[in-house]
C-alpha cells in the first residue's frame, strides 16, 4: 500500500492584530505550523526562521527510522538561527515559536510538538486531539483544578510553558509516531482557530467538507466569524491511498507556505469583503459618522464661501407687545450653584477612588520581588510614587533558579491570575520548574516488552497504532 498526503494551508492575520506571526508549510512529505511570539518585531521572524529550517525535510523520502531525528535535527537548526539572529539584532531578543510539524515516512507519520499549537486526528468520523497544550492551563487540568471546559475560558490559557525561542536552550519536545491511515484527516493549527472554535464545530466542518481547500477555507472563516482576535492559520490534509487514486487526480507535489513566512505575509485579512468583517466595518463607519457629526454645521461651507458671507441682523417683531400667556412664557436658564457643582465632583472622584481601590483588592498576579518569586495584590502599576500592589505570599523560591529561561522571563514581566489559588497555583507550577528532571534513557521506534516511555512523549490510549519516539 502506498500512501499520499493532499493537503491545503491557509493563514490570516485576524481582525485585531496588525501583522501576522503565524507561518505555515504544507507539502507532499512536510506539513508544519508555527506560531511566533515576541512582540510586533519578533514573532513573525521566529515563526519564519522554524518553517525555513524545517522545509528541507520535504525535499525527499524519509525512512520510519530516521524520521524523528530528522525532526529533532530540523528543531536543534531552527533553535540556533533564532539564537543567531537574536544576538544579532537585540530587538529580536525574547523572540519564539510553537511547532507543530509531521513528517511522513513511508506509511509512517512523525510528528514533533511543543507549545499550544495543536494537532488533530480526525477519523471515522470523530475528531481526536492528539497533542498537549504545553500551558499553565492545561497543567491545572493535569492535577485536577480545573475541567477541559473551564480550561477553554482560562484567563491564563495563553500562557505558554515549552516554546522554541532564544531563552531555552535545553526545552523538550514532544515526539511520537503513528501510521499514516487512508482515510484519515489532519488538522494542525494556531490557537488562533483552536481558542475561537470549538471542538464540536471544526468535527462537524471535517465531517461537512470533503474538499482539503473548501474545508481550510471554512474553518479559517469561522475564526474570524468569532471575532479573529488572533492571527489563525490551518494546515489540513487527507491521507489517501494512491493505489485507489484515478490516473490524473493524485494530489499536488507542490508545497503551500503561508503567514509570515510567505511573500503573502502583508495581506489584508481574506474577511475584509465577507460577513466576518461587518462589525469591524460597521465600527469604523460609525467612528468616521461621529467625528464629522461633530464638527459645526457651518464648518461644512467652503471657507471662501463663509469669509463673503455678511452678519444678519434680526429685526424685532412689530406684533410683539411684550405680552405673554401661560405657554409662551419665554424659557429662562437656571444656574446650578458653583457650590453643588463642586460637591458633584468630590462625590465623584470618591467613589472612583473607592471602586478602583475595591477592584485592586480582587486583582492578583506573580511577580519578581528581590529575585524572589512572589504573589501580588493589586496592579502592577505605579500611581506616581505611590505602588498600586501589594505582597500578599513569598514563594521562597529565587527566579535564578528556575530551569526555563522563559517562564524567567513571564515572570519579571509579571502573570496575572484569576484568584489567589489561581495565583498559588502558579507558583506551585513554577517550583516544579526548579527540579532538575531525571534523566530517561532513549526509547526505540519499536515496541519492547517493557518499554520506559519519555514522559513528554504524547502519544494518545486511543490509537493502538501510535508508537512512542525518543
Amino acid at each position: 500500500m502506498t500512501v499520499a498526503l493532499r493537503y491545503a494551508a491557509r493563514s490570516d492575520v485576524g481582525l485585531v492584530r496588525s501583522n501576522n506571526q503565524d507561518s505555515a508549510y504544507a507539502g507532499p512529505h512536510l506539513l508544519m505550523v508555527a506560531d511566533g511570539m515576541g512582540g510586533h518585531a519578533g514573532g513573525d521572524v521566529a515563526s519564519s526562521l522554524a518553517v525555513a529550517a524545517f522545509a528541507p525535510l520535504d525535499g525527499e523520502s524519509h525512512g520510519p527510522d530516521d524520521a524523528l531525528d530528522e525532526l529533532e535535527s530540523a528543531l536543534e537548526a531552527a533553535r540556533d538561527e533564532i539564537i543567531a539572529r537574536s544576538d544579532a539584532d537585540p530587538d529580536l531578543a525574547g523572540m519564539g515559536t510553537t511547532v507543530i510539524a509531521i513528517l511522513r515516512a513511508g506509511n509512517k507519520l512523525a510528528m514533533v510538538h511543543l507549545g499550544d499549537s495543536r494537532g488533530y486526528l480526525f477519523r471515522d468520523g470523530v475528531l481526536t486531539q492528539v497533542t498537549t497544550d504545553h500551558t499553565f492551563v492545561q497543567h491545572l487540568v493535569d492535577i485536577g483544578r480545573i475541567t477541559p471546559e473551564e480550561a477553554e475560558h482560562h484567563p491564563q490559557r495563553s500562557v505558554v510553558m515549552r516554546v522554541l525561542g532564544d531563552f531555552d536552550p535545553d526545552v523538550t519536545p514532544d515526539l511520537s509516531v503513528r501510521e499514516a491511515r487512508p482515510g484519515d484527516r489532519w488538522l494542525l493549527c494556531s490557537d488562533g482557530l483552536s481558542g475561537f472554535v470549538s471542538a464540536d464545530t471544526i468535527e462537524e466542518t471535517l465531517a461537512g467538507i470533503a474538499d482539503v481547500d473548501a474545508c481550510a477555507d471554512r474553518l479559517v472563516q469561522l475564526a474570524l466569524r468569532a471575532g479573529g482576535g488572533d492571527n489563525v492559520t490551518v494546515v489540513l490534509a487527507d491521507v489517501i491511498e494512491l493505489d485507489e487514486v484515478a490516473d490524473g487526480a493524485g494530489p499536488s507535489t507542490a508545497a503551500t507556505v503561508v503567514g509570515a513566512a510567505a511573500t503573502t505575509r502583508h495581506d489584508p485579512t481574506s474577511a475584509a469583503d465577507g460577513p466576518a468583517a461587518r462589525a469591524a466595518s460597521l465600527a469604523a463607519a460609525a467612528r468616521a459618522t461621529k467625528g464629522s457629526a461633530a464638527a459645526p454645521a457651518e464648518a461644512t461651507a467652503p471657507d471662501d464661501e463663509a469669509d463673503d458671507a455678511a452678519p444678519v441682523t434680526v429685526a424685532p417683531d412689530e406684533h410683539d407687545d411684550g405680552v405673554y400667556e401661560d405657554d409662551d412664557t419665554p424659557v429662562t436658564r437656571r444656574r446650578v450653584p458653583t457650590a453643588v457643582l463642586w460637591v458633584g465632583a468630590v462625590v465623584l472622584v470618591a467613589a472612583v477612588v473607592v471602586l478602583g481601590f475595591l477592584f485592586t483588592r480582587t486583582q492578583y498576579f506573580v511577580a519578581a520581588d528581590d529575585g524572589e518569586v512572589v504573589i501580588l495584590r493589586g496592579l502592577p502599576q505605579t500611581l506616581g510614587p505611590v505602588e498600586l500592589s501589594s505582597v500578599v505570599e513569598r514563594s521562597g523560591t529565587m527566579i535564578d533558579d528556575l530551569n526555563s529561561a522563559y517562564l524567567r522571563e513571564r515572570v519579571e514581566q509579571t502573570i496575572h491570575a484569576d484568584s489567589l489559588d489561581d495565583a498559588r497555583d502558579l507558583v506551585t507550577m513554577l517550583e516544579e520548574d526548579t527540579v532538575e528532571p531525571e534523566p530517561s534513557p532513549t526509547p526505540t521506534l519499536t515496541p519492547t516488552p517493557t518499554p520506559t516511555p519519555t514522559p513528554t512523549v504524547v502519544v494518545p490510549a486511543t490509537d493502538p497504532n501510535a508508537v512512542v519516539g525518543p
